[in-house]
């Protein structure tokens, strides 16, 4: 079920440039299910099944953003700098975990004018000098918003990491369930995409694909005095994608995706995005350009330690891809 998947995946460290243990997970999950599991030299994830027909990649990426420790105070303080993209105003009183395990609280300092700025931020990891924190949590390792599933009523749930897990578990749960048939079908669950789309640019041009899917979050415009203004809802489809500002969704692999949700009575919903892009925004250049849409999961509280979906969506979304997948393209 997707949302066993989606738990599962949420568990798992994996801030951007330190996907391994996700990656591991993915892998263990989907290898029953395809004909070569590999990691590329990035540490992109690329699972396949073998088919006559086109080439079609879908990528989702693993990684989340993060905060890395750039130093500690004389007490016991760990500075920080973002890796991605970090709200501070969200961030304050945030319980954070480093991938060794030690815990902290994100805190500001109080002394400055105006909102906190990045530069202003610090793990309280319960240290008293720069000594002991530094044996625990070393310059350079990366901290996430610590896992922590909240259930909002019946289909929806809020926790770190939504961007881009609901990706990986809707491109997992779909791939297992597309057939052995017409294409070639290439998953690639991707790296360092929240600091430049940069494990899909290489992945793409290594798998060459003939046409690309993207599966990635995006915003709503469901909550009061919505920025931006967008048609987007929680609970109304899978969001099919015209354009961000890193693609213009090629018609062609749009129109399809609408026709299939009609033909199959699948919910879905028009996506344009004013802010934000996605790994088809690399994909879609690569060589001499590839055809590429993007299924979005809608997302409410993006980039916060309470990313919120509606696991119906999600549903809809992982229908949406089996059924372009088995289409002779």
């Amino acid at each position: 079920m997707i949302k066993d998947t989606l738990l599962k995946l949420l568990a798992v460290h994996g801030a951007t440039g330190h996907e391994e243990k996700i990656a591991a997970v993915i892998a263990d999950l989907l290898r029953p299910y395809a004909d070569s599991v590999e990691t590329d030299v990035l540490g992109n994830l690329i699972v396949r099944k073998h088919g006559a027909g086109k080439r079609v990649m879908f990528a989702a990426h693993m990684d989340h953003i993060g905060f890395i420790a750039t130093d500690a105070d004389e007490h016991g303080f760990v500075r920080l700098y973002n890796v991605g993209g970090i709200d501070v105003s969200v961030s304050v009183g945030q319980r954070v975990v480093f991938e060794n395990g030690v815990e902290g609280v994100i805190g500001a300092e109080e002394d400055i004018e105006g909102a906190p700025k990045m530069q202003n931020l610090y793990a309280d990891i319960g240290a008293s000098t720069r000594e002991e924190a530094l044996a625990r949590v070393a310059i350079g390792d990366v901290a996430v918003y610590a896992p922590a599933v909240s259930q909002l009523g019946e289909w929806r749930l809020a926790s770190p990491a939504m961007d881009d897990r609901a990706g990986c578990a809707v491109l997992a749960e779909a791939f297992m369930q597309m057939a052995q048939a017409n294409n070639e079908i290439v998953a690639v669950f991707t790296v360092q995409e929240e600091v430049g789309l940069r494990g899909a640019r290489t992945a793409a041009y290594a798998v060459d694909p003939d046409f690309a899917i993207a599966l990635d979050v995006t915003l709503t415009g469901d909550v009061p005095e919505a920025k931006p203004k967008m048609a987007v809802k929680l609970g109304a489809g899978a969001a099919i994608k015209v354009m961000d500002r890193s693609v213009i969704c090629a018609p062609a692999v749009r129109d399809r995706l609408v026709s299939l949700a009609k033909a199959q009575n699948i919910p879905y919903q028009m996506e344009v995005l004013t802010a934000g892009g996605t790994d088809s925004g690399a994909i879609h250049q690569t060589r001499g350009g590839v055809p590429s849409g993007v299924v979005s999961i809608p997302c409410r509280y993006v980039h916060s330690a309470a990313e919120t979906i509606d696991l119906r969506d999600m549903e809809a979304a992982v229908r949406l891809l089996v059924a372009y997948a088995g289409e002779a393209l």
